[in-house]
């Protein structure tokens, strides 16, 4: 493993606990600039020294003092990616409280589950809209005996107080931590599972500590770096790489705006560290093809030569390939092509970072290609998140990988990856039967991911042990890498794959709403009509779309039919977790007639 090179690292020996990591960090680097945000009332982005954060951390540490809470009660976080989500859980931590984050965009009865299963104290969010949202479960959250808005607005409810009247003190002195070891819970993080009630991961200070530390033997952060956040904190792969690793290493981070600004925001920050998951790369790449069909055969013909000598001389860099002439015209294809790309990502990139889900290998292949240095990595909740991770000089994108310092891995039965480190769960919230049915009596932990090893130690996730379907015929399928392969097309903005037990597998597809009127001109159907989405030659039309992009996948998985939607699937139809992974019940449930109607009379 390659030496850690930032010699500001704090280790977890000198943290012991997350507050004693951001408390070694002020003491390092008081005046250095800790945080940037945009502020909406004066229209200006503002910096946060370290210094700066301690002072605004005790202000919530004294508010918070002042509830009486116990050590090890649970405190819940509701907000947006900003410095108050920063200073809230370290003022948590320093009385020993125990921290809960909630997806802002979350369903509100999946909140009032959460709040009740932990026994959430005290729950801080930001604005009147979650409130109204709120509002309609208080019923359900009769163990919380504060809500703190960062907002100011009317109500009637007692138990609310909102922020500038909250913290009791402009000014406060930061009291000295509640003693608590590395091996104690720090924070309960509920996973959003497509199916059945959200699980309590229980971490400790030690998990992601030791996670974060580990890590950085594979992903090497400077303290001159800087990060453009924009995942959700409430994400355990955001607040270990875009938050405790930025603590550990003395980088800056920025929060970004808003997904919709975030191209503007890359421009305006210019970061040279990007976390992302493969949505991002997804939607970039569809802009770009958009932009080549609709540009010259010149401009296309551009394109793949730059990707295609870039991608070569990417693997002559890795040693994995040999010197080809080709290689003189990069400086010219960089200028007409790569550069240009780049710089709408801010042009100073020095690492990005795929995780949360697999990223496509044509994809990855394009932007590495492009000169764009994209690693992938893997992990899970449960692992704190790090599991595994490409190194920039040993990075071979169509993995996730090599595990991290201080973590094992190993197949387990039908091939599923299992896992062994101090990254590992304590165990899931009063649960203790799935507790045991995740981690063995040895300490090994099934991700419940089917994956291969190679000889280097690379690893390889192939798909899902509950996500295989398999046909009538006793035939297996891997939907999510159909689904994947299938999101290429810039028709389909979402897809998913259905078949179980069934003679042959169907397609439920979300339409672009930009692209979709293109197909049904050409088609000579109005695509506004209703009945444009059951038109027998549009169907045939997007089979054929289909059938392209699955043409490396074996003959018998093919979409037989597709049922073509424009309704979106969103978080707030309940169709999608917080983290944005498809409900397939429920999908199957809303459009259970539909399907039905698919396989009639075949």
């Amino acid at each position: 493993m390659t030496a850690v090179r930032n010699e500001d690292v704090i280790s977890p020996q000198q943290a012991v606990t997350l507050h004693g990591l951001f408390l070694e960090r002020v003491r390092r680097s008081q005046d250095k600039i800790a945080y940037r945000y945009f502020d909406n009332r004066q229209s200006v982005w503002v910096d946060l020294s370290w210094g700066q954060m301690l002072e605004q951390v005790a202000r919530w540490q004294a508010a918070l003092a002042q509830e009486g809470l116990a050590k090890g009660d649970r405190v819940a976080i509701m907000l947006r990616n900003c410095p108050q989500w920063v200073m809230f859980d370290q003022a948590a931590m320093s009385l020993g409280l125990v921290t809960v984050p909630l997806y802002t965009v979350d369903r509100a009865d999946n909140i009032a589950y959460i709040v009740n299963d932990s026994k959430v104290k005290v729950l801080l969010f930001e604005t009147a809209d979650q409130w109204q949202e709120l509002s309609g479960v208080l019923g359900q959250m009769d163990c919380v005996q504060r809500f703190v808005s960062l907002d100011e607005f009317r109500h009637n409810e007692p138990r609310l107080a909102a922020a500038p009247k909250y913290l009791l003190t402009p000014v406060a002195e930061l009291q000295p931590a509640v003693r608590c070891e590395c091996g104690e819970l720090a924070s309960i993080i509920y996973t959003s599972g497509t199916t059945g009630r959200p699980k309590g991961v229980m971490l400790s200070h030690s998990n992601m500590l030791s996670n974060t530390y580990d890590a950085m033997a594979t992903f090497t952060v400077r303290s001159d770096d800087l990060l453009l956040s924009f995942l959700p904190l409430s994400h355990t792969f955001e607040r270990t790489c875009g938050y405790y690793l930025q603590v550990m290493t003395g980088a800056t981070v920025a929060y970004a705006r808003s997904i919709p600004l975030l191209s503007e925001d890359l421009k305006i920050i210019r970061p040279t560290i990007l976390i992302s998951v493969p949505r991002i790369y997804e939607r970039i790449y569809g802009s770009i093809k958009n932009a080549l069909a609709e540009g010259s055969p010149l401009k296309r013909k551009l394109f793949d030569l730059a990707v295609e000598v870039g991608w070569a001389r990417f693997l002559h860099e890795q040693r994995r390939g040999g010197w080809k002439p080709a290689f003189l015209l990069w400086p010219l294809l960089q200028k007409l092509v790569a550069q240009k790309i780049l710089d709408r990502l801010g042009g100073r990139l020095r690492t990005t970072v795929s995780g949360g889900a697999a990223l496509a290998p044509d994809i990855s292949r394009v932007f590495v290609g492009l000169g764009l240095p994209v690693v992938q990595g893997y992990g899970l909740t449960e692992t704190s998140p790090i599991v595994s991770g490409n190194k920039l000089d040993n990075n071979f994108p169509d993995s996730v990988g090599q595990p991290i310092r201080g973590v094992q891995v190993k197949l387990g039965e039908q091939n599923a990856l299992l896992v062994k480190g101090p990254n590992v769960m304590m165990g899931y919230w009063n649960n203790p039967e799935a507790t045991r049915a995740m981690i063995d009596a040895d300490g090994w932990l099934n991700t419940g991911d089917i994956a291969r090893i190679s000889e280097t130690g690379h690893i390889y996730i192939t798909g899902r042990l509950k996500e295989i379907i398999v046909l009538s015929n006793g035939e297996k399928m891997p939907p999510a890498d159909m689904e994947a392969a299938i999101l290429h097309d810039p028709l389909i903005d979402q897809v998913m794959i259905y078949g179980e037990g069934r003679p042959y597998l169907v397609a439920l597809a979300v339409l672009n709403p930009e692209v979709w009127p293109q197909v049904a001109a050409k088609v000579g159907v109005r695509s506004d009509m209703p009945e444009s989405l059951t038109d027998t030659n549009v169907e045939a039309k997007v089979l054929r779309r289909i059938a392209r992009n699955l043409s490396g996948f074996p003959g018998y998985a093919k979409v037989h039919r597709v049922l073509l939607l424009r309704e979106p699937w969103t978080i707030d139809n309940g169709l999608l977790t917080p983290k944005l992974s498809l409900k397939r019940d429920r999908v199957v449930a809303m459009y259970g007639q539909q399907i039905e109607d698919l396989y009639r009379g075949h």
